[in-house]
């Protein structure tokens, strides 16, 4: 629950700025479209490749643990400069009225170097908690069947796309309506108790060593694959190197060419007195190439999110096109620019809280048994609505 809660309170401030920063690098750093727009495009690209190499230092070094409490600490720690940046004057710009058509002065090299420190450290620690998070989560539960597994999923995602609507709403509202200072120092203050609750709750939690990295271990089966590609396939299961880890594993027909990997040439010089290979790099076990197959079988469907994503990580244009249009409800109100993508979270809230909550039940009540949609029908109907040409 409150690794859960870390990573909601983690969103919360991060999306909060995601919109934010357009406006204020274009009103208070006195940057143009372009450069503001090309900044905030390098950052997210960063954010989106730290995740990559938080998730090896996790499995090969640090363990998850370590790499989410890591990782709250340098996102508060960005999330402080920030604010910094918003209350010293000499981290900033002068002031000056872009309507009355004043001329600009435009940051220095120290400004803006603390500025990009701010969001390299936002952009780490994200990656660092929003790769383990889940899987650390995942590594409390005792009771790991594929329905808990599946509903411990939904509700993660769920609390997770709640924390990016009350940042896209609260935080947004607060940062453009009180002022910089104030939300800034809201969104480092809910960081700031997002890391401390991660810690306070250290002695609850189960602790799982790092062990080899999966790009290790992948990239081991292609070269021991590549190295053993003459041998003939073995005609019984002894001839495959199982080890340990992979007794009960049966090596699939699929992607075979992979399944050489695991051929045993010589089992006194390939396997040491411990069952171990003596040279990983020319021996894998079944469990590691049957790991590779798994990722190849995902691949495809991963592939069906990238068009989605592209799309979704456009944070300044929507923001500039919403800042041109009458915003106005219930009178006065206005709802920030910064708020509009919130209809995209509030929505995957909505549905999975529906799913779980009203559907499944309801579903289930009319059949007798329990029902269920399975993740490949879900997925269907999501790049249906997608895709469909609704206009």
């Amino acid at each position: 629950m409150l690794i859960t809660a870390n990573e909601a309170l983690e969103k919360v401030p991060n999306f909060a700025l995601m919109p934010s920063m357009t406006l204020y690098l274009k009103g208070i750093f006195h940057m143009n479209i372009a450069s503001l727009h090309n900044l905030i495009n390098y950052w997210q690209a960063f954010g989106n490749l730290a995740p990559v190499l938080a998730a090896f230092l996790a499995d090969s070094y640090l363990g998850r643990f370590l790499t989410v409490g890591l990782g709250s600490i340098f996102s508060l720690l960005g999330m402080i400069i920030m604010w910094l940046t918003s209350i010293l004057p000499q981290a900033k710009p002068p002031p000056c009225n872009q309507l009355a058509h004043e001329t600009c002065k435009s940051a220095t090299t120290g400004q803006m170097a603390i500025l990009i420190t701010a969001l390299v450290l936002m952009a780490i620690g994200a990656g660092g908690i929003r790769t383990n998070s889940m899987p650390f989560g995942a590594d409390q539960l005792t009771n790991k069947s594929e329905k808990i597994l599946e509903s411990y999923f939904s509700w993660y995602f769920a609390a997770a796309n709640l924390g990016i609507s009350l940042g896209l709403t609260v935080v947004v509202y607060i940062l453009q309506t009180y002022g910089w200072s104030i939300g800034f120092g809201v969104s480092a203050i809910l960081m700031s108790l997002a890391t401390l609750s991660f810690y306070l709750a250290s002695p609850l939690y189960i602790k799982r060593k790092a062990s080899t990295s999966l790009f290790t271990g992948f990239a081991q089966v292609v070269s021991a694959a590549f190295k053993n590609r003459n041998l003939p396939y073995p005609s019984t299961r002894s001839g495959y190197h199982h080890g340990k880890e992979s007794d009960n594993v049966v090596l699939s027909e699929k992607l075979k060419f992979l399944n050489k990997a695991c051929i045993i040439k010589n089992a006194e010089h390939d396997i040491g007195l411990d069952g171990l290979a003596v040279d990983p790099w020319k021996l894998c076990t079944a469990h590691k190439v049957e790991e590779l197959k798994a990722l190849f079988k995902v691949l495809p469907i991963w592939s069906t999110t990238i068009i989605m994503s592209i799309t979704g990580s456009q944070h300044s244009f929507p923001v500039l096109q919403a800042s041109s249009v009458n915003r106005h409800m219930f009178g006065t109100f206005s709802i920030p620019p910064g708020s509009m993508t919130v209809l995209v979270y509030g929505t995957i809230v909505v549905w999975l809280v529906l799913y779980d909550r009203v559907f499944i039940p309801l579903a289930s009540k009319i059949k007798g048994k329990q029902v269920f949609l399975g993740i490949r029908v879900r997925m269907w109907i999501g790049l249906f609505f997608l895709s469909y040409p609704w206009q």
